[in-house]
């Protein structure tokens, strides 16, 4: 597997040619002249997951891309119509992507504040030729998928979490490599605390991955 960090959650994952991007939002920087892109796929509605300004050209670079959202989002991409037609991904779907399968599980976002909705949030799973769950992307959750993930993208800074809760969650899962995203949010100096205690803190087994920006990384 190859992993390319554009920013906070966007990372393009490719697998033996099939390429995937994820979560191309307002905080990430460099996906727009992505090309050959098998299917994008999108967790939620947050702009800084979902960035409605710029996908109209990732799509029209990508007409043959699979395009698949939260129901949420993929109903209100589909109404204005600028960005093409998305289908709605449901918790237990399955579907292809070239030489993967993706597993849509999850279903709802983290809690923000009791006075602010929850909305729906998609967590994609990978299942590659040689590994089954190969990558997991949460999105902005901490779902805990009960089985094991090879590699996982682990949300690590957010308005709606604590850093103790990631590091629960990184122990939970507890993936060979874990990958930190969504810390568009903090400074450099923050990034570099939070991931000097996500690798103190992590499972004995699991290796902490840094992925330098647009850099693409085999994992």
């Amino acid at each position: 597997m190859r992993l390319t960090h554009f920013g906070h959650s966007c990372l393009l994952a490719e697998f033996d040619g099939t390429r995937i991007l994820f979560d191309p939002g307002t905080l990430s920087v460099g996906f727009e002249g992505l090309t050959d892109l098998d299917a994008v796929l999108i967790t939620h509605q947050h702009p800084d997951h979902a960035d409605v300004a710029r996908l109209p050209a990732l799509v029209a670079a990508n007409p043959e891309a699979l395009r698949y959202a939260d129901p949420q989002t993929a109903a209100q991409l589909n109404d204005d119509g600028a960005a093409g037609e998305w289908t709605a991904a449901h918790a237990g779907d399955t579907f292809d992507v070239g030489a993967v399968t993706v597993r849509v599980t999850g279903g709802r976002h983290a809690v923000i504040h009791p006075a602010i909705p929850v909305v729906d949030n998609a967590a994609y799973i990978v299942d590659a030729a040689s590994q089954v769950g190969a990558l997991m992307h949460p999105g902005d959750s901490f779902y805990i998928p009960f089985e094991k993930i090879d590699v996982l993208a682990l949300p690590a800074a957010a308005p709606w979490m604590k850093l103790s809760e990631s590091v629960d969650y990184l122990r939970g899962v507890a993936p060979r490599v874990a990958v930190p995203i969504h810390q568009g949010v903090l400074s450099a100096a923050g990034i570099a605390i939070h991931n000097a205690r996500l690798d103190e803190m992590k499972d004995a087994a699991t290796e902490f991955v840094v992925l330098d920006d647009r850099a693409p990384t085999d994992l």
